[in-house]
């Protein structure tokens, strides 16, 4: 289908090219073009199963498209280089467990460009077999990070085994397709929903102040009209000053830092990346930062340009059921 697609479109491209003008053929072939773009759903990568945190950010981020699981962070990225996939949701921060580095490290090696972010508060949910109790509960599976967030609930079940599995919504799947009567699961609510899952309870999470922000990203440069924020990255040479004579280049402009962290080069032991998000979108004044850092810089590159996230995104519990 996809293969299909491409080579309706070229030819109708090829058509309107070679025409000089555009005849009733030529519009009815771009026409067709046009429909045919709409018609076929727009694949979005995620890592991780259907029914994860990053499926649901994929559903804020881009309603309309087609969700791909994808095993493995690199394989997200390669969805994307092969076509595969038109975009991607992915997780690059959370408000407890710090930076998704490998999300980081890929986006430096690989051609991607940042369109949106958003931040979704994350609500960890005790998920089971219909039928099954609390009482009958012997282990509860989830990702490792995810079960470290609950460590109150554990403390006040110590009857409770925390099992640590590859992934949240997979937890829930395993369970459901095991038929485990003993065995619970710790994820979102829309995994209970994907899979046939039953909500034993919600907020299980130890702090309610825990958040994901994750990027929709894809192989185009696109700034969306009202990009107010751009994300970058940078390495510096090691001598004295290098750090300070580069973020003075944002001073110097008035322009606001809203995040500064480093990273470990890959292969080069004890240098270091620095990923920056400055609240300012494409004008002069970044322009001419950039420019300035490249001379200070032994490498720098633009992430992307986007808008802001505005506010929290978070489900209550109605809202959820009725999607």
């Amino acid at each position: 289908m996809e293969k299909l697609r491409k080579t309706f479109i070229a030819a109708a491209m090829n058509r309107s090219r070679t025409a000089g003008t555009l005849n009733e053929t030529d519009r009815y072939y771009r026409l067709r073009c046009r429909l045919w773009l709409y018609w076929i759903p727009m694949k979005v990568a995620i890592q991780g199963e259907r029914g994860a945190f990053s499926h649901q950010a994929a559903m804020e981020l881009a309603p309309k498209g087609q969700v791909l699981a994808c095993a493995r962070s690199i394989d997200v990225f390669d969805a994307l280089d092969s076509g595969k996939a038109n975009c991607a949701v992915i997780p690059v921060e959370n408000t407890l467990a710090g930076q998704v580095g490998v999300h980081l490290d890929l986006m430096v090696e690989r051609e991607v460009f940042i369109l949106r972010e958003m931040r979704l508060r994350i609500e960890h949910s005790l998920i089971a077999a219909p039928g099954v109790t609390l009482k009958e509960l012997r282990q509860v599976l989830s990702h490792p990070v995810a079960l470290d967030q609950c460590r109150n609930f554990f403390r006040q079940h110590a009857e409770i085994e925390p099992v640590a599995f590859y992934d949240t919504a997979g937890s829930v799947k395993h369970v459901m397709a095991s038929c485990l009567s003993d065995t619970g699961a710790i994820a979102s609510r829309q995994a209970a929903e994907e899979y046939g899952g039953q909500v034993l309870q919600t907020g299980l999470e130890d702090d309610k102040q825990n958040f994901t922000r994750f990027f929709l990203i894809q192989k185009k440069k696109k700034v969306h009209e009202g990009a107010d924020k751009t994300s970058l990255v940078f390495s510096l040479r090691n001598v004295a000053g290098a750090l300070f004579k580069a973020l003075s280049v944002f001073a110097l402009r008035d322009l606001d830092l809203s995040k500064i962290e480093s990273r470990p080069v890959r292969g080069k032991p004890w240098e270091y990346m620095f990923f920056v998000d400055v609240l300012r979108g494409e004008d002069e004044a970044m322009e001419k930062a950039l420019d300035h850092l490249a001379e200070i810089a032994g490498f720098v590159k633009v992430l992307g340009v986007y808008p802001r996230a505005r506010a929290i995104a978070f489900q209550n519990s109605s809202s959820r059921r009725n999607r």
